[in-house]
């Protein structure tokens, strides 16, 4: 079936939900017991951030936090200086075809910052209700997917919203599109939406069987595509969503993000685990000190990967593998 949208303006809402605040020591008085804490308000990461979201354009790149900031780079991941947004939670970001940025807030809004990571600007958001996940087309159009069933976009950066409403109580979890006409949205209970006309209309193919849940989908093209699931699950499609076979995942581990390092299928998720596609399998990247919480985010830079999750960013170099 195919569902057309209908338009509608931003407008203020009530947010949905709070993130758990973050519990901060006032007992502390004297200078010497002060100065650790001044040094670390310095910092530009936080021992109380997580970062689930990256963006990079090429030259800067924009990490997304859950504690009311940005963290932005200009050299590949080395050196961090902080954006505050004043109230954010961000937890999706994209990078635009004019070098800008995008981002997701879980309190109801649409970030944006310049090439540069600055001059961030919220725009307001009111469907999707609880926005997951956010990319930027290649004519430049914001498109956020989440709660509802409900595919939001903005040709004006958020000054006005069309939004196609699909009418079920299911999550969006995922949205890419792979050129000026083909996109592609996935969400719980196995559902697969796509476009042919550069999202003018959306249809419904045959939901993936067991009630799949992405956490994270890669498509290389219009036809080839990867989809990651609860418990380590993996998807691969060759005929644009149409169908789905499983994949071997010996790394075990749930991947939260898919993306491409040197042209090649890589993901990272639960236990700190880097994997990548090797002769059809998602098989563990061993790196040195590797991180023993989840990473939720990741994104490629020249010789290496740069992940986040709890406690910061770290730059991992990747060594060639076995064929993909």
């Amino acid at each position: 079936m195919v569902i057309r949208h209908r338009s509608l303006s931003s407008r203020k809402f009530k947010p949905l939900m709070a993130l758990a605040a973050v519990s901060v020591c006032a007992s502390c008085g004297s200078p010497i017991d002060s100065l650790p804490v001044q040094e670390e308000s310095l910092k530009p990461l936080k021992r109380y951030d997580v970062i689930q979201a990256l963006g990079w354009n090429g030259e800067v790149m924009v990490g997304g936090s859950q504690a009311g900031a940005v963290v932005v780079s200009a050299d590949g991941g080395k050196r961090w200086r902080r954006e505050n947004l004043v109230g954010a939670s961000v937890m999706g970001l994209a990078a635009c075809p004019d070098g800008g940025f995008v981002g997701i807030d879980f309190n109801h809004k649409v970030w944006s910052g310049d090439r540069q990571g600055q001059a961030w600007r919220s725009a307001e958001l009111d469907k999707p209700r609880v926005p997951l996940a956010v990319t930027c087309d290649g004519r430049g159009r914001w498109w956020v997917v989440g709660s509802g069933a409900r595919i939001a976009v903005s040709g004006d950066r958020g000054v006005s919203w069309t939004v196609t409403d699909l009418q079920e109580d299911v999550q969006f979890t995922t949205v890419q599109f792979v050129d000026d006409r083909h996109g592609f949205v996935l969400g719980e209970f196995g559902y697969v939406v796509v476009t042919d006309d550069g999202g003018e209309s959306w249809r419904k193919l045959s939901q993936i069987p067991g009630e799949f849940y992405p956490y994270a989908a890669l498509f290389l093209d219009r036809n080839e595509g990867f989809a990651s699931g609860i418990a380590g699950q993996m998807l691969h499609t060759v005929d644009g969503g149409r169908t789905w076979s499983r994949m071997a995942n010996p790394s075990g581990a749930a991947l939260y993000r898919l993306f491409l390092h040197e042209g090649r299928p890589y993901g990272v998720g639960a236990g700190g685990v880097i994997a990548r596609l090797e002769e059809g399998q998602w098989r563990s990247v061993p790196y040195p000190d590797a991180v023993p919480a989840f990473l939720g985010s990741a994104a490629s830079v020249a010789g290496g990967i740069v992940i986040g999750g709890p406690g910061g960013l770290r730059v991992v170099a990747i060594t060639p593998g076995a064929g993909a």
